[in-house]
């Protein structure tokens, strides 16, 4: 049995493109709040001087991730910032100095067994570079004595439309990816990878089925290209057949799931000690002349980027993200978090759309890879109706679009289900 699924258009522009050189930024607005979880606390205060790597916020908290300069400059102010979900948090804001150097406490971890493995995964500042942003330490702190795993799964779908970053990292460094699976599996005590990755990234595939099949315990799955390929239940079942329910991690079905880039960046932190400073970004949209991926220091602000971009006017929509489960800025100084993989520019503001009756054409039905009834959700929402919202389990939607983006109606299906899922937890 397949899940349901839809056909995006990939408009994967910058997929051939070498990565672009670093950029500096001359300042960097840096978030406490970088992860899923608790906000770290500043360690430094305006005036300090600080450089590339530097600890400059951290938090007690079991869910949380420690916050590091990504570049050399002094801190000239701690301030608050609303993020993209308009929550507000603390920031360090760094000026860059002429002289960029690493801190003296970068170098590489001292790792010999599964306990230092995870304290330098937690020390890296590593989250999920998928865009969920959930600390990596906790989600490798399970004990093996109750909780086993037998499969590491890698998530190299990349199904949302123009973003390529992973691609990018694949095609650059496919032998770091290989080398971190390793290491994660050594460490971890886990018997076999697979790498799940869409069928469209045909040069992907063969370079990393050439480097796997050299090495023991670790495959190449080729996934059908369609949305949402990606989403961690979908992936898990279209890999390895099992089923995650309603409230189950992953673990229940004996998986870790990881990102590539996350993968990637725990081969190099384990063997340079360089913690979670940047990311690899791709930068597109409707008035880019030549889409590019470009590597970014954590908090380097949006403004920053429309050089690189090489915009051909001002946009009148940014995306952080993709269209489908990205979300539109409204801040042109917002800075880039961990989480980021995309800023996508568009010129033409969003469609407006007055919704129209449902007709009831099954469409939304049958692009729900959860198996859910959208309109039926919606309905039940607008009664208010909590005891039919668990009825119709809204807490599997993992707000992927595609309900909205199949309605002939236009009808907010996808917002709905997400105003739904909060109303349900208050209720």
């Amino acid at each position: 049995m397949s899940l349901h699924s839809i056909r995006l258009p990939h408009q994967k522009s910058s997929a051939e493109a070498q990565t672009a050189k670093p950029i500096l930024p001359p300042k960097v607005v840096i978030s406490m709040s970088q992860h899923g979880g608790v906000p770290c606390t500043p360690l430094v205060q305006v005036g300090d001087e600080v450089k590339t790597g530097q600890l400059i916020g951290s938090s007690d908290a079991v869910i949380s991730a420690p916050v590091h300069a990504s570049i050399s400059g002094k801190v000239t102010e701690i301030t608050d910032v609303i993020n993209i979900a308009g929550k507000r948090n603390t920031a360090v804001v760094i000026e860059a100095s002429n002289k960029q150097e690493l801190h003296e406490s970068v170098k590489p971890p001292e790792v010999t067994d599964r306990a230092s493995f995870i304290e330098a995964v937690k020390r890296s500042g590593s989250v999920g570079l998928g865009g969920a942003g959930f600390p990596t330490y906790v989600k490798m702190n399970y004990d093996p004595n109750t909780s086993s795993v037998d499969t590491l799964l890698i998530n190299a779908a990349e199904c949302e439309p123009y973003i390529t970053s992973d691609y990018r990292a694949i095609i650059e460094s496919a032998d770091k990816l290989i080398s971190g699976i390793r290491i994660i599996m050594k460490y971890l005590d886990i018997p076999k990878a697979c790498i799940g990755i869409e069928a469209d990234k045909g040069k992907a595939i063969s370079m990393l089925t050439e480097l796997c099949a050299r090495e023991n315990g670790i495959t190449v799955k080729k996934l059908p290209s369609a949305y949402p390929q990606g989403a961690e239940k979908v992936l898990i079942y279209n890999v390895t057949g099992r089923t995650l329910k309603e409230g189950e991690l992953p673990l229940s079905v004996h998986c870790l799931v990881m990102n590539v880039s996350s993968v990637i960046f725990i081969n190099d932190y384990i063997k340079t000690g360089v913690p979670l400073i940047k990311r690899r970004l791709t930068l597109d949209g409707n008035i880019v002349n030549k889409p590019i991926n470009g590597i970014v220091p954590i908090g380097t602000q949006l403004s920053q980027l429309t050089k690189p971009a090489n915009l051909r006017r001002q946009p009148d929509r940014v995306i952080f993200g993709g269209p489908m489960m990205g979300s539109s800025v409204y801040d042109p100084e917002m800075p880039i978090m961990k989480t980021n993989n995309a800023v996508l520019f568009f010129e033409g503001g969003a469609a407006s759309h007055e919704p129209t009756p449902c007709i009831r054409c099954g469409r939304c039905v049958r692009a729900c890879s959860m198996n859910l009834m959208p309109t039926e959700l919606e309905s039940a929402y607008d009664r208010k109706d909590a005891e039919a919202l668990k009825k119709l389990k809204v807490n599997l939607c993992m707000n992927c679009g595609a309900c909205s983006y199949v309605c002939p109606a236009k009808r907010n299906l996808s917002e709905k289900n997400q105003l739904a899922k909060i109303f349900l937890r208050n209720a």
